[in-house]
């Protein structure tokens, strides 16, 4: 059986040298952090999606600076296919809305929060791109 392949975007939010994560509220990896971000929909490019689904998850405005690296992970459930773009919040104050926690976390110690499987190849990533 073909495994369930699914296409997402993710946000690494810069202010000050600190990174803004989320922690999930539900599901199998509840509690763990990820970037925040979301699907693509039909139509939408990279940059437009991940617009959307930060108005929607932070009520938040960001802008979409660069992309940063494109993420392979296989879940037991799926193949997940991530792009991770540096973002800066344009306007609003990143009001959590869909997920548990929040927190900035600093650049130099992104390790302090148990990251979900795809997110820690984000880390890596942030790292190399230092």
């Amino acid at each position: 059986m073909e495994r369930k392949q699914i296409k997402v975007v993710a946000a690494v939010i810069l202010k000050d040298r600190k990174v803004f994560a989320t922690q999930r509220g539900y599901g199998n990896y509840k509690d763990w952090w990820e970037f925040p971000g979301g699907k693509i929909e039909p139509g939408e490019t990279p940059e437009d999606a991940l617009k959307r689904e930060i108005l929607e998850e932070l009520n938040t405005k960001i802008s979409v600076e660069r992309f940063l690296a494109a993420v392979e992970y296989d879940y037991p459930e799926f193949h997940l296919s991530m792009d991770c773009f540096w973002c800066r919040v344009e306007e609003g104050e990143l009001i959590l809305l869909e997920h548990e926690a929040a927190k900035w976390l600093p650049l130099d110690d992104l390790l302090q929060v148990k990251w979900l499987p795809a997110d820690v190849l984000v880390v890596e990533e942030i790292g190399r791109a230092l």
